[in-house]
């Protein structure tokens, strides 16, 4: 019945039609692609019509979609407005920020963003919470986060978005760092060793390598660390891509990751609700971090 309907479902259906992808979708909630289906299934029994077509060029909205798309858009925003505004009268003096950071976010950033929060025009203090980038997702939209910093891998629809760092991207070996630097080219030569996929790096080296047609090989076990994926190397189990940052000691063998003589990057994100009453210094925050990134 329409008096049963789904929140979920609602913002599920809400994320298709932003991305037209039902797998884009899913990733963005960091939920199963079959996890979201069923959702959006439950929720077009409930409406009574079928709201996505899907064929192999594609997802399209049906015609009875693409007049209930839009309502469901503006409750969302409505409800997303109610939450935001109930926030901001119970809570008139709040001076905390409460920042949600990728494992795969250096040091180096927390430091720069701790330093550009105590510079905002109204004092406050920062929180931090490191998670997988599902629980920063699902935290973010919950309201119990106020920004999360995150590598740039996976659309988040209906949030505000601002690249704040890049990071080179470096091979770990057993080969020594005479051997020079690494052509993504040859990568594809190479057998990689993951992290599970929770803090982001295994869906950017999965997305390099299908962005440039390249077969991605891959160890069958994972790792479970960044300092783990260095002792595998040692050991010839693989070989390992991972950000700069995080190797454990400048003196780990490494070499750069260049695709045609320019460096291999990954970029970091800034990701916020435009909904929040803390909005303004959550975008002076995120324009200070992507000016001052490098």
């Amino acid at each position: 019945m329409i008096d049963r309907l789904n929140l979920e479902g609602l913002r599920y259906a809400q994320a298709v039609a932003e991305t037209k992808s039902f797998s884009a979708a899913a990733r963005a909630y960091g939920v199963t692609q079959p996890a979201l289906s069923n959702g959006i299934a439950k929720l077009e029994e409930r409406l009574g019509g079928k709201l996505f077509d899907r064929s192999p060029r594609g997802v399209t909205q049906t015609a009875f979609g693409a007049r209930i798309l839009p309502l469901v858009e503006r409750s969302l925003v409505a409800l997303d407005a109610v939450a935001a505004e109930a926030r901001r009268l119970t809570e008139p003096g709040e001076q905390t920020i409460r920042m949600g950071v990728s494992p795969l976010i250096s040091a180096r950033l927390v430091a720069r963003a701790f330093s550009t929060v105590q510079g905002l025009p109204v004092a406050r203090d920062l929180v931090l919470r490191e998670a997988n980038m599902q629980d920063l997702r699902e935290s973010l939209l919950a309201g119990e986060l106020d920004i999360v910093l995150i590598p740039a891998v996976a659309s988040m629809p209906r949030f505000e978005h601002r690249v704040i760092d890049v990071e080179p991207i470096v091979v770990v070996g057993p080969e020594s760092v005479e051997a020079g630097p690494m052509e993504l080219a040859d990568a594809g030569k190479e057998c990689f060793i993951l992290v599970p996929d929770t803090c982001g790096l295994t869906t950017f080296t999965t997305q390099l390598f299908q962005a440039h047609d390249m077969p991605l090989q891959t160890y069958a076990g994972e790792a479970s660390s960044y300092q783990v994926l260095e002792d595998w190397t040692k050991l010839g189990l693989g070989t390992a891509m991972i950000p700069r940052s995080k190797l454990t000691s400048p003196e780990v063998p490494h070499r750069p990751l260049m695709n045609e003589g320019r460096e291999v990057q990954i970029s970091f994100e800034a990701v916020w609700s435009a909904d929040s009453p803390l909005t303004t210094d959550l975008l002076r925050l995120a324009d200070n971090l992507a000016a001052t990134r490098g």
